[in-house]
Order: C-alpha cells, then sequence, then structure tokens
C-alpha cells in the first residue's frame, strides 16, 4: 500500500502542476523542496469537481437550459435538454474518492489533518446527493472501496443515502470546528470556519430538500441547526469558484459571441422580473430589437421580451431572426474573469430558513430571511465586477435595495402561505441564473415553484409528454460492471423499469 501511495503522487504531480499554471491563489508551501501532497490532492479534486472548464459552451449553456432561465434560438444548437429528452445519471464523481482517501492519508501528521477529512466528508456527501437526486437509489456506503475489493457496491435505499449524507456533513463540520486552515483550497481558501458554516448550511438544504419524507428528528435538526445560528453570514461566505484571465480558468462563456446570440433569456426569467421591477433583468439580457424599434429605451422593463421555452424550435428561430426576444447580456462573453459559479449562497440559506418557517418547521420572521435573501443577491450584483457600461443606465444601486420591495415583490403577508412560498422559491431559483450547475431542479420537482412551461407537443419526453422526468436512467455501465445491484435497484423502485418519469423515494 506505501508503494501505492508513493506511484500515486507521482501521478498527483503531473496533475497539480496542469493546475497551478490555471488556477491562481492556489496555496503552495513556500518551501520548493517540500511536497504537500494533501495541498495537491485538494487542488485537484475541488477543480475537478466545481469547475466546467473544457466542456465547451455548448454543454455550459445545454447546462442553463433545463432550468428555464434561457432559451436556444438555433435548431442546431444541442438543446434536448430544453424539451425534456431522456438521459443519463453518472457515477464519474466517484472517482474522486479514491482522490480523496489518499489525501486523509497523506495528511496524516499535518496540523491541518481534521480539515482534511472534513473536506473529504463533505466531497463525498455531494457526490452523493448530486447522485442520489439524479437517479435515485445508489451506492454510498460501500463507493470509492475498490483498492479494498469492492468493485460492485451496492445500492443503498436513498432514505439511507440521506442519512448518511447528513452524518458525513455533521462529522466533516466537527473537523472543521478544529480551527485549522488549510492549503490547496481554490473555493475558501483554506478558511476553515466557512467550511464549518457551509457544512451546516448544507445540512439545511438536504433535510429540506426531502421534505415530502423528512422525519420529525430530522425536522428537529434542522431547528437545532437554525438555533445554533453557526451559519453563512453574508455573501463575503457563498460557496463560489472565481474565475480569473489566466487560460483554462476562465469563464465558460468567454469569447462565446456565436453563441450568444442565439440564446436569449426565458419568458419565466423576464416576466418575473418585470413584474417586480427588478432591475437584474439589465444584467441579464439585452433589449428586443422590435420593442427598441417600437420606441422603448433600452433602460424601459417594456423592452424586453424573453423567449417561452416550450415553444419548437422553428418557431423560436424565426422569432429570433424577427427580433422578437432579448439575448443574453453581451457581458457574459467578453470577459475572461466572468461573474464566478455560484454553488451555495447565503442568499439560499435564507430562502431555506424562509420556506421552513413557512412550513412550520422554525419559528422566526419568514419575510425577515425573504428580504435578506433578495437583498443578498441584489447586493452581490451590485458589487459585481465588469458590469459598467453593460446594465443600460439602470445599475443596482443602494438606494435601489433599500426601495426594491414595493408592488408585487413586497412579501405577501395577506396572501396564502402558496403564494409567499412561490415568491420564496421563485426568488431562490433566480440565484442559478446561467450558473451552468441545474441546481434547482430538484426543489422544482418538490414545490412546483416556479412552474416550468411544458407543451405535449414540443417535449421529447420519451414516455409521457405530458409530465416532467423525475429522474434520470442509471448508467448503461451498470448493466454489464454492476448488474445485480442495478437490476435489484430498479426492481425495487420502479417495477423493473429505469424510467424517467419513474419517482424516486425523495418525491413520494
Amino acid at each position: 500500500m506505501k508503494n501505492l501511495k508513493y506511484i500515486y503522487l507521482l501521478t498527483v504531480l503531473v496533475a497539480f502542476t496542469y493546475s497551478c499554471s490555471n488556477f491562481e491563489d492556489i496555496n503552495t508551501n513556500p518551501d520548493a523542496s517540500t511536497i504537500v501532497a494533501p495541498d495537491m490532492l485538494a487542488t485537484q479534486v475541488l477543480k475537478n469537481t466545481f469547475t466546467t472548464n473544457g466542456s465547451g459552451v455548448f454543454e455550459f449553456v445545454s447546462g442553463n437550459l433545463f432550468n428555464k432561465h434561457i432559451a436556444a434560438l438555433d435548431p442546431s444548437i444541442p438543446s434536448s435538454a430544453q424539451y425534456y429528452f431522456a438521459s443519463f445519471g453518472s457515477f464519474g464523481d466517484y472517482s474522486m474518492l479514491t482522490d480523496l482517501k489518499f489525501m486523509t492519508q497523506f495528511a496524516e501528521g499535518n496540523q491541518a489533518e481534521a480539515s482534511y477529512k472534513g473536506l473529504a466528508l463533505y466531497l463525498k456527501a455531494y457526490y452523493g446527493l448530486s447522485a442520489t437526486l439524479a437517479m435515485g437509489d445508489v451506492p454510498y456506503s460501500e463507493a470509492g472501496m475498490a483498492d479494498e475489493g469492492i468493485t460492485r457496491p451496492i445500492y443503498d435505499k436513498q432514505a439511507d443515502v440521506f442519512v448518511q449524507i447528513l452524518d458525513d456533513l455533521q462529522t466533516a463540520e466537527a473537523y472543521f470546528a478544529q480551527g485549522y486552515n488549510f492549503d490547496g483550497d481554490i473555493m475558501y481558501d483554506g478558511d476553515a470556519a466557512k467550511w464549518q458554516k457551509l457544512c451546516n448550511a448544507m445540512q439545511l438544504k438536504v433535510i429540506q430538500t426531502i421534505s415530502k419524507q423528512a422525519t420529525d428528528d430530522q425536522k428537529a435538526r434542522f431547528a437545532a441547526v437554525v438555533s445554533a445560528g453557526n451559519l453563512l453570514e453574508s455573501n463575503d461566505d457563498n460557496f463560489k469558484l472565481v474565475y480569473t484571465e489566466i487560460s483554462n480558468a476562465n469563464h465558460q462563456f468567454y469569447n462565446g459571441e456565436n453563441l450568444r446570440i442565439n440564446t436569449a433569456i426565458s419568458k419565466l426569467t423576464v416576466d418575473f422580473l418585470k413584474t417586480n421591477k427588478d432591475r437584474r433583468l439589465f444584467y441579464f439580457a439585452e433589449p428586443a430589437q422590435i420593442l427598441l424599434d417600437a420606441g422603448n429605451s433600452a433602460s424601459d422593463f417594456d423592452a424586453y421580451e424573453g423567449a417561452l421555452t416550450s415553444l419548437d424550435p422553428t418557431t423560436l428561430a424565426f422569432n429570433k431572426d424577427n427580433g422578437d426576444y432579448s439575448l443574453l447580456n453581451s457581458r457574459y462573453v467578453n470577459f475572461m474573469d466572468g461573474e464566478p459559479l455560484l454553488r451555495f449562497t447565503f442568499a439560499e440559506q435564507c430562502f431555506i430558513i424562509a420556506e421552513a418557517i413557512e412550513e412550520g418547521w422554525v419559528t422566526g420572521n419568514a419575510q425577515e430571511y425573504y428580504e435578506n435573501g433578495v437583498k443578498a443577491m441584489l447586493e452581490y450584483y451590485k458589487d459585481l465586477p465588469n458590469t459598467d457600461g453593460y446594465v443600460q443606465g439602470m445599475a443596482i444601486d443602494q438606494a435601489y435595495i433599500d426601495n426594491y420591495f414595493t408592488g408585487d415583490a413586497v412579501y405577501a403577508t395577506t396572501g396564502t402561505k402558496a403564494d409567499r412560498l412561490k415568491q420564496i422559491l421563485t426568488q431562490r431559483w433566480l440565484i442559478d441564473f446561467f450558473q451552468g450547475n441545474g441546481g434547482n431542479y430538484p426543489q422544482f420537482l418538490r414545490t412546483g415553484f416556479p412552474e416550468y412551461p411544458l407543451d405535449p407537443a414540443t417535449s421529447l419526453n420519451p414516455d409521457d409528454t405530458s409530465v416532467y422526468p423525475k429522474r434520470w436512467k442509471y448508467p448503461v455501465s451498470e448493466q454489464t460492471t454492476n448488474p445485480d445491484n442495478y437490476q435489484k435497484a430498479i426492481d425495487d423502485q420502479y417495477d423493473g423499469y429505469d424510467g424517467i418519469n419513474k419517482t424516486p423515494w425523495y418525491l413520494q
């Protein structure tokens, strides 16, 4: 095993050299003669986990189509996600569990050993959460154990996967609580206190995601985490990847003009922003040419029109040629160091707690959390670089933020709970605008907000064009590499059929 570790380290050195050439502010040991293996592995795994660079601008756009923030206007663009085409999940992230295992081994005796252990558990929980939300029952307890002879891991029940994820997040939080910062972290610059807050906040997200099935104990745990208060405190705690002007570390959509002019902001997004007089519209999009020709100015909300994402591709393309739609803002393609890739934010945490208050899980003022969440995102755009000259004179400033909550943006205290949840969840959905992560879809499936457009005439859902897919199929490779456990999983959950419309446990 010792020899294997050193052979593995040589492989990591090559990957680390590549990583260092692509990302700024990577902490390395100032003594060049000393190899700090945990740092190298942390950098490599975080880069592979949270970056999308290298996948191509088409794939980045596709990742944004699924949550209906944007629409593809050219039939030649791979836009199957826009119409709910059958797809397959992946266990690809699990391959990094081996890297994480070596990372913790190399960290033995390091002052920051506990933090590296916390990072390994957080990332395992992250991979497991992504996999189970995509597919249902998945390997977790035996995942990443090939070196121990387990090459055909069992599929844990989804309910058990969530329990294990929560336990791992809790343990990770305890490791980070020991307070030692660590090197090699491209997300939080090794700040163990911020990772500790993130582990707590993610427990809230996980429990709320299983709200239909959450036990009394899990709801009590949610309340205890909120009561303890060691959570994200502001945008400074946002979990994000910051792009740079270094080649291969730049924003995914940089220099993607040919695709930008064939990509519109969606009608779902535009209508909500116009109704709320929300100036994020000017950060997201450009005015529709036909509406400018009609006499509107670029700073008028009425100069913007979104594309209905359920229209057929030919109609969308025709309307685009007619100038009917607002295209994506050109700032997205003009800067290598474009806006960061957000993975978890203070604003999302606020909306999670606001919903929990409305559902009676915790006590508190839901309106205050709702307003704090909205303000946080408005402040995020206020402080975002590379926006001067790109927002049509409608920049978000503090005066605008202070007066945002008027008209339809006012929290619906006199309305129904459904009215308020729609406000909370739509604002939460907006956080992911052009982030390429598809992370909001399980929340839409869970709550129905916001309501994504669906037209059976254009849907590519192979089994039922009138419904939204609830999951992805298991990877085809599982049928040959892990056939018995694969078959048991689909038999136990989905009556033997690995279909995208089958309902996983967390949505039942």
